[in-house]
């Protein structure tokens, strides 16, 4: 059986990560650009700042993807970008450079919600897990226990009533 290698790219808040992944459980490559020292003057992301360092960084840190993965761009069955949730200049930024590279190497584009992707890293870290499972979700804005009946079915069970848990009391 062939091995499946997509490239996923996250820009929803204020990091810019290009990541190779064999099978959907194998992660052979991720970069992350972090832009944390420039947003820590503001006291917390600054959108269209976000959205410019994107830019920025999207071509330089797909390159290192694909070269830390030791693979060609042609060897890429997919292209998975981020659509949401998340800041939307900075997702135009992801979703876009996903675009074009679908468009540019005849592949899929999937995009993918970055909830659910955060459920699906359980895959990666965890090989033998299926579902069903209860888990703890906790993401920028987000904060859930969700019920994962299947791969692709989920359950919100409880959620934060504002954005997020915040350290402290």
């Amino acid at each position: 059986m062939k091995d499946i290698l997509t490239l996923g790219i996250e820009s929803s808040c204020d990091e810019t990560s290009v990541a190779v992944v064999k099978n959907g459980r194998e992660v052979l490559s991720n970069v992350i650009d972090t832009q944390i020292p420039i947003h820590e003057k503001y006291g917390g992301v600054v959108p269209e700042i976000a959205s410019r360092n994107h830019i920025e960084a999207i071509s330089r840190v797909t390159k290192r993807a694909i070269e830390e993965a030791k693979i060609t761009f042609n060897e890429i069955e997919a292209i998975t970008p981020t659509y949401g949730p998340g800041l939307v200049g900075a997702l135009l930024v992801g979703l876009s450079y996903g675009k074009a590279l679908s468009y540019a190497l005849n592949k899929p584009l999937v995009g993918v919600n970055h909830i659910e992707g955060h459920i699906a890293a359980n895959y990666i870290t965890y090989k033998e897990l299926k579902p069903p499972f209860i888990c703890l979700l906790i993401s920028g804005g987000n904060t859930q226990i969700v019920h994962v009946k299947d791969y692709t079915v989920f359950e919100v069970l409880g959620k934060t009533r504002d954005d997020a848990i915040r350290r402290g009391f």
